[in-house]
C-alpha cells in the first residue's frame, strides 16, 4: 500500500521520536527503514531478552511489534501531533531463538483518528509473529495530565 505522508520531513519528525523513546534504547532496538506508512528495524537478542526456556519473552516480541506499528503510523502525522496504541494483539506462531529479531511495522489504513496497522517479527527466515494493532491520532490538547 502506498501513503502520503502529511509532512515531508516524516523522517526527521520519526527520527526525533525515536531519540525520546527510552523503553526503546533500554531494550536495544534500532529502527533500520523509515517510509510513508512502514517501519522496520532489529532487535540484537541479550540473555535479558529470553525467558526461562531459552526463548525471546512474548513481552519482549509484543513490545517490538507496537514499536515497529506505532512509528509506521507516526510517519502518517502532522507535526504536533501523536499516536498511542489502543488495541494490540499478538499471535505467536513459532518460539522465537536465535541472534536478531526483525520487526516490520505496517499501516494498513490510515484514518483521520485511527490508523491501523500490522506487524511481523521474524527469527531468521522463521515468522514468530504477526500483530494487529489500531493506533489513535492524537493531538496535544486531547491527552489530559
Amino acid at each position: 500500500m502506498t501513503f502520503i505522508p502529511a509532512e515531508t520531513d516524516f523522517a526527521q519528525m520519526v527520527n526525533e521520536k525515536i531519540r525520546g523513546n527510552h523503553f526503546l534504547h533500554y531494550l536495544g532496538f534500532i529502527i533500520k527503514e523509515i517510509k510513508p506508512g512502514l517501519v522496520s528495524g532489529e532487535l540484537n537478542l541479550k540473555p535479558d531478552h529470553l525467558q526461562q526456556m531459552g526463548f525471546v519473552h512474548g513481552g519482549v516480541t509484543a513490545t517490538v511489534a507496537d514499536i515497529v506499528a506505532g512509528f509506521a503510523a507516526f510517519t502518517l502525522v502532522k507535526h504536533g501531533q501523536g499516536v498511542v496504541t489502543v488495541e494490540l494483539k499478538v499471535s505467536y506462531l513459532n518460539p522465537a531463538q536465535g541472534e536478531t529479531l526483525v520487526a516490520k511495522g505496517m499501516v494498513i489504513k490510515a484514518g483521520t483518528r485511527l490508523h491501523f496497522c500490522e506487524s511481523e517479527i521474524w527469527a531468521g527466515d522463521l515468522l514468530v509473529a504477526k500483530a494487529s494493532l489500531t493506533m489513535a491520532v492524537v493531538n496535544p490538547e486531547d491527552i489530559k495530565k
